[in-house]
């Protein structure tokens, strides 16, 4: 069987080529995840999560609700924990909301900067 053509690593920084399915070199190979584990490990990806995903975005009627509180109606693209899981939220429906990349992205880096001080 013929080897896989050499394509460069998936790294941003990386100079490297590699034939490996997963599109990363050698010393960025741990960078490689499996769609099905979803994001850093985290359980998520599965059928399960699309379904409460899709109940999340239909409920909220695919408005962003951090916007909408502000009075402004942008689209939602994602659906984000109101109380952190890592702060004792669960996943369930009444936990969720539908947010748009940058709202989320604004609140993830809150959660991150309260973990530093926190210790975590």
């Amino acid at each position: 069987m013929p080897q896989r053509t050499a394509k460069p690593c998936r790294d941003k920084l990386c100079r490297m080529t590699t034939r490996e399915k997963h599109g990363y070199c050698e010393a960025h190979a741990d960078q490689a995840k499996s769609w099905t584990r979803g994001r850093a490990g985290r359980g998520r990806g599965g059928r399960p999560w699309r379904r409460l995903r899709d109940q999340v975005l239909e409920r909220d009627r695919y408005l962003c609700q951090p916007c909408k509180r502000d009075r402004k109606a942008t689209p939602a693209t994602e659906v984000d924990h109101i109380v952190p899981e890592a702060e004792g939220g669960a996943t369930v429906a009444g936990n969720l909301e539908a947010t748009c990349h940058p709202c989320h992205q604004a609140k993830t880096q809150r959660e991150a900067l309260r973990a530093r001080a926190r210790g975590d």
